[in-house]
């Protein structure tokens, strides 16, 4: 059993996030002593690891409430969780590949101001085509457009 200090530097979460998710009922079995404090098992640690993934993967608290009550209800609601995730899975997926399009758009303007630098002006910068630029440069700024 863990303490909520302990849980919160594990973690590194702040002690009144703890206590809001207990509060919202995103703990299902945390338990608590006689005087209320809370004690954290092996299974709250791992319900707080999803819960911080689905925080991270832009998931709102009503929603991570509601697959934890769908995890609370057991087995009829194996399915709705899988979908949940596959959903999840895709919003992701999403995500990095415009995050990776806008990586492309600045390691192509890193390139394109070193070379800047080099010549000391933007004269010949300015007038670059596709066909002037390096092999790898041309696939950054195609997948970057």
């Amino acid at each position: 059993m863990y303490s909520i200090g302990e849980v919160s530097k594990m973690f590194d979460i702040p002690v009144s996030t703890l206590r809001y998710y207990d509060k919202e009922g995103l703990l299902i079995d945390l338990e608590k002593d006689k005087s209320r404090i809370r004690k954290f098992n092996e299974n709250n640690l791992e319900a707080l690891r999803v819960i911080e993934c689905l925080k991270k993967s832009g998931m709102q608290i009503k929603d991570i409430k509601e697959f934890m009550h769908w995890c609370s209800l057991g087995d009829k609601t194996i399915t709705k969780r899988k979908e949940m995730f596959l959903k999840q899975k895709e919003n992701i997926e999403l995500e990095i590949k415009e995050l990776q399009k806008a990586l492309n758009m600045i390691n192509y303007k890193c390139w394109y101001y070193s070379e800047m630098e080099k010549d000391g002006n933007e004269k010949r910068m300015k007038n670059i085509t596709l066909q002037d630029m390096p092999k790898e440069i041309k696939e950054i700024w195609k997948n970057a457009h």
